[in-house]
C-alpha cells in the first residue's frame, strides 16, 4: 500500500491520536486516580497522626480526669450508693434551706457490662435562691453525678416558692447484677 505523503502523514497522527487515547485511559487515568487517592490518604493519616501526638501530650491530663471520675464514681454495693446519694441530697437541701419532697433511685444497666447508672428524681421546694444553690452544690459534688434534666415550676401566684425536680444519673464502675 503506497500512500501519498499527505496520507502517510495523516494515517500517523490517526494512530498517533488513537495511542494517545489508549494510554489516557490505560494508564494516565488511573495513575491520575491513584496518585489523588494517596494524597487524600496521606492527609488523613496526617491528621491521625496530629490527634495522636495530641492524645499523648494530653495522656497526663486525661489520665488525672479518670482517676478523679473513678474517685468520684459510687461505690459498688448498690445500698451504699443509693444511701451515699441520698444522705448528699438530704445535707445539700438542709445546708440550703431546700425542702425535699421526695427522693426516688432507680438502677439501670450501663451500655456495656463495665458500669450501672443510679438514676434519682428529686422533687424540692425553696426559693429561687436556694433552688440554684441546691442545684449548684449538686454540679459541684465530687460524687459523680449528671444532672439529665431540671423542671422548674412555680408553687404560689407571685413566685417565691417553687418546685423543682431534677433527674440526676450517677455512675458506679459496676454492672448490675442480675438478669440481662
Amino acid at each position: 500500500m503506497n500512500l501519498p505523503h499527505r496520507q502517510r502523514w495523516l494515517v500517523i497522527l490517526a494512530g498517533a491520536a488513537v495511542l494517545l487515547l489508549v494510554l489516557d485511559s490505560i494508564v494516565f487515568t488511573p495513575l491520575a486516580k491513584y496518585w489523588k487517592d494517596r494524597s487524600t490518604e496521606i492527609v488523613s493519616l496526617q491528621k491521625q497522626i496530629a490527634n495522636g501526638r495530641s492524645m499523648i501530650e494530653r495522656a497526663q491530663h486525661t489520665e488525672g480526669l479518670w482517676k478523679e471520675m473513678q474517685a468520684g464514681a459510687l461505690p459498688k454495693d448498690p445500698a451504699q450508693a443509693e444511701q451515699e446519694v441520698i444522705s448528699a441530697f438530704d445535707r445539700w437541701g438542709q445546708a440550703n434551706g431546700v425542702t425535699l419532697g421526695s427522693i426516688k433511685p432507680q438502677w439501670k444497666r450501663g451500655a456495656n457490662a463495665r458500669y450501672s447508672l443510679l438514676e434519682c428524681r428529686i422533687d424540692a421546694t425553696g426559693t429561687l435562691a436556694n433552688l440554684t444553690r441546691f442545684l449548684y452544690e449538686v454540679e459541684k459534688s465530687p460524687l459523680a453525678l449528671r444532672i439529665d434534666s431540671v423542671e422548674l415550676a412555680t408553687r404560689d401566684d407571685y413566685g417565691q416558692k417553687l418546685s423543682l425536680g431534677l433527674l440526676i444519673s450517677g455512675l458506679r464502675l459496676t454492672p448490675l447484677e442480675g438478669k440481662p
